[in-house]
């Protein structure tokens, strides 16, 4: 079969190399309501197990940074076939190093390393095929990678929460699930034809000079993109690793059951937002990105307040509207990005947009740093109320470029 444009009409190939995404997410994710666990059975210190966290984004940003341009290269699928089995190898080493914050380390790495290539390589294989799908409307391959990584985020989250919390080997059976899903995605995707066909040798470029990604100074990602994209991990880490923490001693005698209801909450309402993402975005302003950001103020504040009162309930509510101003971000990011990237350039300006989102995988070990060195003067109620003005202050920032440097096929990088 030959690669072209009319190749393969079938529209329902994008949900085979979505099932890829959703692997990868729910192995990316699925450590992150066990961090409690880790934390009060296996001894390991708060800034210990944030720093397991946030371990997986440095597998996540060289793989985005690289794997997308090198997609670019030599197309799609050699690049994305094996992200399910580097998931599986995450999965296998966590299972396995429960007491060895080495080996934890190492298996987190791994797990960014699969989520890195998913999200940049997945997406464009997604958002490709969706131009393909004849029932896709706009920004339908931005909705359908963003809603693909949520629904794995959230699932993973979840299961392993029940899991941990009720099932036999706490900090196994999870893991083996997941090993179970990166398996069958991974030879879902096999059938899945390419749509980047690779560039031909002698006209390729120095690989250093692919991963160059022009598009990533266009004022419009600039302006708009870059003051957003951090709030978009930066929002789903406070509802699902920090806030689950401050309640752990509250949550009735399972916490970790709690983590994994507060994450599901939180990224089952990114989830459902993504889906109206489309209609409340527009290509003439920034609107998806100022709701999102209007929506984080909001939550921040209301996590300042679950912060102070330190009930089951109050936590719920902030992590369900901190969950919508996550997705609500992403999808508009995303979309944000597809507007803006040629067709040379489309997974290397994504695997940036994602690298600077999971930016905020880093504030629940900055946070418990601060407050173990600090523990008067800065509290968790007064961080999370400067974070709600960091986020008035971008949507300032966006508000006053919203309609400006807007991407056109005659002009993509002025």
């Amino acid at each position: 079969m030959t690669l072209t444009q009319d190749v393969d009409t079938r529209t329902g190939r994008w949900i085979l190399v979505a099932s890829g995404m959703f692997a990868v997410a729910w192995g990316g994710n699925e450590f992150t309501p066990l961090l409690v666990m880790y934390r009060l059975d296996h001894g390991f210190s708060a800034v210990t197990v944030d720093t397991f966290l946030f371990a997986y984004v440095i597998g996540i940003v060289p793989a985005l940074l690289i794997c997308g341009p090198l997609s670019d290269r030599i197309g799609r699928r050699p690049v994305m076939l094996p992200a399910t089995a580097v998931a599986a190898a995450g999965s296998i080493l966590i299972a396995f190093g429960a007491d060895t914050a080495v080996v934890l380390f190492g298996g987190r790495v791994l797990s960014g390393v699969a989520l890195g290539i998913g999200m940049a390589v997945g997406g464009s294989w997604v958002k490709e095929l969706s131009a393909r799908d004849a029932t896709a409307g706009p920004g339908a391959g931005a909705r359908r990678a963003a809603m693909s990584l949520t629904a794995g985020f959230a699932l993973g989250a979840g299961v392993a929460g029940v899991l941990a919390q009720w099932a036999q080997w706490p900090t196994h059976l999870a893991y083996i699930v997941h090993v179970a899903i990166c398996l069958a995605a991974g030879l879902a995707m096999t059938s899945v034809p390419e749509t980047r066909p690779a560039v031909p040798r002698q006209h390729r470029r120095r690989l250093m000079d692919d991963l160059r990604i022009p598009a990533a100074s266009h004022r419009r990602f600039l302006f708009v993109v870059v003051p957003l994209a951090p709030w978009v991990f930066g929002a789903a880490s406070v509802a699902y690793a920090v806030l689950p923490s401050l309640m752990a001693e509250r949550s009735g005698g399972y916490p970790v059951a709690l983590s994994a209801l507060m994450s599901v909450l939180a990224l089952g309402a990114g989830f459902a937002i993504q889906a109206v993402g489309r209609k409340i975005d527009t290509p003439n302003a920034a609107r998806g990105a100022l709701i999102a950001l209007s929506i984080l103020v909001f939550g921040m504040l209301l996590a300042a307040w679950a912060a102070s009162v330190l009930t089951i309930a109050a936590a719920l509510i902030a992590a369900a509207v901190l969950g919508c101003g996550y997705g609500m971000a992403l999808v508009s990011g995303l979309q944000e990005v597809q507007r803006i990237a040629g067709p040379d350039d489309l997974a290397g300006l994504t695997a940036v947009f994602y690298s600077l989102t999971y930016l905020g995988f880093a504030v629940p070990a900055i946070l418990s740093a601060l407050t173990e060195a600090w523990p008067v003067a800065i509290t968790y109620p007064r961080i999370f109320v400067f974070g709600a003005a960091m986020a008035g202050i971008c949507w300032v920032f966006v508000r006053l470029r919203s309609t400006s440097h807007l991407p056109s096929e005659a002009s993509k990088l002025t």
